[in-house]
């Protein structure tokens, strides 16, 4: 990290602001060669965040803008070393040439999440706080907004550290009993060991409980639209998107392969996934089709099944293959609504018809061609998702890396548990411990390997 980097902070199309950034030893004094201020005096001689209006020069020191300079000095910057913005008119042009000139002035060009990256090395964020950057760069709805910022600020790291730091407690009074004898300690009970390691997993197996909403958050919830051909799957799909994106006829079996696309209903992320009509069929592409929805619906977390609700209901065969799909829903996806549709045209079934034993499956009706009710779909799937109230915002676990390390730490104080009842000795007991702390430290990043590291960053935009 000695290396001085720069690179353009926001995105590359005219805009009313775009930002340089750089970072590294000697940042103020690269961006006074690129820089020249209206008072004359250099940046590297004024006081820190404070704003001075000037030229931004190209490589050959012609003047390409009007800009405002500021730099902050280590430790007191987003990344723990000395910093420098420069914030010029957000023309695509502009910022290449600026760019050019700090490189030009010696800084090299910063790779994806390379700020950020200097930041959690520095100590200035935790890994969950650098994995939220990411997650609030990315967010799609309000709530992932907040559990994003909520992280950012600690939420998660304050939940992980309270854990941790009871565990750190109970090592260290074990092994102050056992290097001190002759101190005035407290002695190291064995009940003692076990309610701590109760209390510990109890807030694991919390915080792991969050683990299915932070992900459905932040990476949305994987949801297939099924049904028998011609029920209005892509016209629903197209609906909800606000645009063509799927091709819509009369035709039976148009939609021959999954089409994908993420969509806000009901204030849930969904991840739509449109699939071909499910039947019997001995066009060989359009089986791999069925095949690719059977699939699609086995690893979704939501299933809207689509009826024809303007059907009559008076061919049997279609109502065994609409009972069939109902059950093969029900049973491979934890949530499913019965969606009937064509509601424009006049009704074929109402919601007796669906009842299901004695209870009646979640069921809305709507016309994808009007518009009409695609609010109480969204209304289905925010009860089917509530959002939560109470607790810290973003004191979740919102990735597969946070969950595996919590799994981890679980698992080890299990059994841990395990060998203490079973009699063995407290220092075995608490190598079980060690190997909880060990988990632990890698989910918020105070030990962890190179390349996971690496890994995280990778999904960073250049510039942040």
């Amino acid at each position: 990290m000695s290396e001085l980097i720069a690179a353009i902070s926001t995105p590359a199309v005219p805009s009313a602001i775009g930002v340089l950034r750089l970072s590294g030893p000697g940042a103020a004094e690269c961006a006074d060669r690129v820089f020249r201020a209206r008072s004359g005096k250099p940046l590297a001689g004024t006081e820190d965040r404070r704003l001075v209006y000037g030229s931004l020069l190209d490589k050959e020191g012609n003047v390409i803008d009007q800009v405002l300079a500021t730099v902050s000095r280590a430790p007191h910057s987003y990344t723990g070393e000395d910093t420098a913005e420069l914030q010029c008119h957000g023309a695509p042009v502009v910022l290449s040439l600026g760019l050019e000139a700090l490189y030009a002035a010696g800084a090299r060009p910063a790779r994806p999440g390379e700020f950020t990256q200097r930041a959690f090395l520095n100590g200035k964020l935790d890994l969950t706080q650098a994995e939220a950057v990411a997650d609030l760069l990315e967010a799609e709805t309000p709530q992932a907004v907040r559990t994003a910022a909520g992280q950012l600020t600690g939420a998660l790291s304050r939940r992980v550290e309270g854990i941790y730091s009871g565990l750190v407690d109970l090592l260290a009074h074990f092994h102050a009993v056992l290097d001190y004898p002759d101190e005035d300690i407290d002695p190291f009970r064995a009940q003692e060991l076990e309610e701590a390691l109760e209390m510990a997993e109890r807030g694991l197996e919390d915080l792991l409980a969050t683990y299915d909403r932070g992900k459905f958050l932040t990476r949305g919830v994987p949801c297939a639209i099924v049904g028998l051909p011609n029920a209005g799957k892509s016209s629903l799909l197209n609906a909800l998107l606000g645009y063509q994106r799927a091709i819509v006829t009369d035709i039976p079996g148009t939609t021959r392969d999954t089409v994908e696309e993420r969509c806000v209903v009901g204030g849930v992320l969904l991840r739509l996934i449109d699939t071909a009509g499910l039947r019997d069929t001995d066009d060989p592409v359009e089986q791999l089709g069925v095949e690719r929805s059977r699939a699609a619906l086995a690893g979704a977390e939501l299933a809207l099944v689509l009826m024809d609700g303007s059907d009559p209901g008076e061919d049997p065969d279609r109502l065994l293959a609409e009972l069939a799909l109902w059950e093969e829903a029900a049973a491979h996806c934890p949530r499913v609504v019965l969606v009937l549709t064509k509601a424009d045209l006049p009704h074929g079934r109402d919601r007796a018809f669906f009842a299901h034993g004695e209870q009646a499956p979640p069921m809305v009706r709507l016309s994808a061609k009007t518009g009409a009710g695609l609010e109480d779909l969204g209304a289905a799937v925010a009860r089917l998702f509530p959002q939560g109230s109470g607790g810290e915002a973003g004191a979740m676990l919102t990735n597969a890396r946070q969950a595996q390390a919590a799994q981890t730490a679980l698992a080890a104080l299990r059994e841990a548990e395990t060998g203490l009842l079973a009699g063995v000795t407290p220092d075995a007991v608490l190598t079980d411990v060690e190997g909880a702390l060990e988990a632990l430290a890698e989910l918020t990043g105070r030990a962890v390997r190179e390349d996971v590291v690496e890994r995280i960053f990778s999904r960073f935009c250049i510039g942040k």
